[in-house]
């Protein structure tokens, strides 16, 4: 299995697991990493290092942060280009963290990243845009 280390600002990584858990259930090979106010990138680092000595990261590692360029990333980055079999992947939201779930067993990273990815952009979302998809099918 895929080691995941889901990382962001704030407590949005903690939370964001819990939903997730709710739908798809409790999870294992798994860290959460908060980003708080008044820490540094060094610390973040140590956070990173330390998560990773929990996991088994045999299978690879996944990085999922928050936002493009924030520290959660480009510390993630950082680290991930120190080590073959890890990927950071950013923007994360919870149609793509319980696609994760379901498919880090079985895939690797190289198939699991742009699943996750496809997975973030279609769920996105507008009640306006799915009103008009369903009435073309004839549906409502």
């Amino acid at each position: 299995m895929i080691a995941l280390i889901v990382a962001t600002h704030g407590e949005f990584s903690r939370e964001i697991v819990k939903s997730a858990e709710m739908i798809f259930g409790k999870q294992d090979n798994l860290e959460t990493i908060t980003f708080l106010p008044g820490e540094g990138i060094e610390e973040l680092k140590e956070k990173y290092l330390l998560a990773m000595k929990h996991l088994d990261t045999s299978k690879g590692v996944l990085f999922m942060t928050d936002l493009f360029g924030g520290s959660p990333f480009n510390v993630a980055a950082s680290v991930v280009l120190d080590h073959e079999e890890m990927e950071v992947i950013t923007g994360t939201n919870l149609p793509m963290l319980v696609e994760c779930f379901a498919r880090r067993r079985t895939d690797d990273l190289k198939t699991l990243v742009p699943a996750i990815s496809q997975t973030a952009i279609e769920g996105v979302k507008t009640l306006s845009g799915s009103l008009s998809l369903n009435e073309e099918e004839g549906d409502l």
